[in-house]
């Protein structure tokens, strides 16, 4: 690994202007057909790079922002005081049937139409106070002014595929991580969160947690074996204050790829990006740093 030249970036709180555009656009025709293509030129961004950004900054894919938006209209109607017959509001959503209409509401709330009202109460709660903890956050984010060159190497470890709902579920993978460690033929002791994979119709992924590891050997079971290819990154390091854990890492991501990504020039090269933990590393000690390693083209 080259040796990096780090310099502070300043944080904004992200293209508001861009994000105002997509949201009025996808708002204005919310029940035509819209796709990833269609509202990525909208932003200016390929389609790939533009997913990686409305993730970061919405916490959800585009399109499972559409279908939230959708059924959140939908459920505007049913708290009205008058509320229409399901039948009724499904054909007016663009549901071929009620039967649709509930999959589909049932896949964006957790509970059918019926059960909605205090369900939505507490998960926007929970929402919001999610989201009240990212806006606390003071970000300590530094950008490496060079590229960093990585040859090619082999990470293994507990890995499966998420979505905007079960992406909640990613730190789970952590403790089956260190329960095993050592893994056999392991390389050097930092870890690595592993993102690659994306679907840009559902924004889901595969995540994996992992050390570096030889290119073969033995592994616990349930662990898979990813090959990384050689390749160039852009390189963000932040500092950590002892806090939530969480929190912090989505306010640096809504940073990131929204942001930073497309003011540095570089296009997103569709390869694995990742997270760099240190030996060590421990979320609860202020001062402790994780590396976001990004892939661009050169």
């Amino acid at each position: 690994m080259l040796a990096p030249t780090m310099s502070t970036v300043q944080i904004r709180t992200g293209p508001a202007g861009l994000w105002s555009k997509v949201e009025a656009h996808i708002e204005v025709r919310l029940f035509e057909p819209l796709s990833v293509a269609s509202l990525a030129d909208i932003a200016g961004l390929s389609p790939y790079h533009f997913s990686r950004a409305f993730a970061a900054q919405f916490g959800e894919s585009p399109m499972s922002f559409v279908r939230t938006r959708r059924m959140a209209h939908a459920a505007e109607r049913l708290n009205s005081a008058e509320p229409p017959p399901l039948v009724a509001l499904a054909l007016d959503c663009g549901f071929e049937s009620q039967e649709a209409f509930t999959r589909a509401f049932r896949r964006t709330f957790g509970v059918p139409p019926g059960r909605f009202k205090r369900r939505a109460f507490e998960t926007r709660l929970e929402k919001e106070r999610i989201m009240s903890a990212i806006a606390q956050v003071k970000l300590d984010l530094v950008q490496q002014r060079e590229l960093v060159k990585r040859a090619g190497f082999v990470v293994a470890g507990p890995a499966s595929r998420f979505d905007s709902d079960s992406r909640a579920s990613i730190p789970a993978l952590w403790p089956k991580l260190i329960d095993a460690l050592p893994l056999a033929g392991q390389r050097g002791r930092n870890t690595y969160g592993v993102c690659w994979g994306v679907d840009q119709s559902d924004g889901s992924f595969h995540y994996l947690a992992g050390v570096e590891v030889a290119a073969a050997g033995a592994l616990p079971d349930g662990f898979l074996r990813k090959e990384i290819a050689a390749q160039s990154y852009l390189v963000f390091r932040q500092t950590l204050d002892g806090g939530e854990l969480h929190p912090q890492i989505q306010a640096a991501m809504r940073t990131i790829w929204p942001e930073l990504l497309p003011k540095s020039g570089y296009k997103l090269a569709n390869a694995p990006d990742l997270e760099v933990y240190p030996e060590n590393f421990d979320p609860t000690r202020a001062g402790m740093t994780v590396d976001y390693y990004v892939p661009v083209q050169i």
